[in-house]
């Protein structure tokens, strides 16, 4: 009898204890994603008004992404052209072509023209760029950006 008793007793705590391991691991799994990042990349990405870099040529650079959501950096590079800047600063990276650097990430955010229709568009001062990234030079005062566009 006194067995029985034991042997129920310690499945009951069994229960307890496994059942509040249970709440405890999916405390914070509860599928809000609302602020976390989306992939590994993002989750790395700089923050707004992040000073970023070494060198004598400073630039602005923001990134639009397909929520119309915006981020600023401040470039600060030595090298000859916007895409070399950002590329050593993991700000962008993408597929080089015979047409030069196609871009499908910028700050951490992935754009798939083939799978959804969006890609990143490249401004200068406000101005759709007329070169590429990779062929633009970095100039001093210069307000470059990213959008993602449909």
């Amino acid at each position: 009898m006194q067995k029985k008793r034991i042997r129920k007793l310690s499945s009951f705590i069994l229960c307890i204890v496994l059942t509040v391991a249970a709440a405890l691991l999916t405390t914070g799994c509860n599928g809000n994603t609302e602020n976390q990042p989306s992939s590994a990349a993002e989750a790395n990405a700089p923050a707004d008004g992040s000073v970023l870099g070494t060198g004598s040529t400073v630039f602005t650079f923001t990134v639009t992404d397909k929520d119309g959501g915006e981020t600023q950096f401040e470039i600060h590079t030595d090298k000859a052209t916007v895409g070399e800047a950002l590329t050593e600063l993991g700000l962008i990276s993408g597929e080089n072509s015979e047409y030069g650097l196609y871009v499908q990430t910028v700050n951490g955010i992935s754009a798939d023209y083939e799978k959804d229709g969006v890609y990143w568009a490249f401004y200068v001062n406000g101005e759709y760029a007329q070169t590429g990234v990779d062929s633009t030079p970095a100039e001093e005062g210069v307000r470059y950006s990213f959008k993602a566009e449909k």
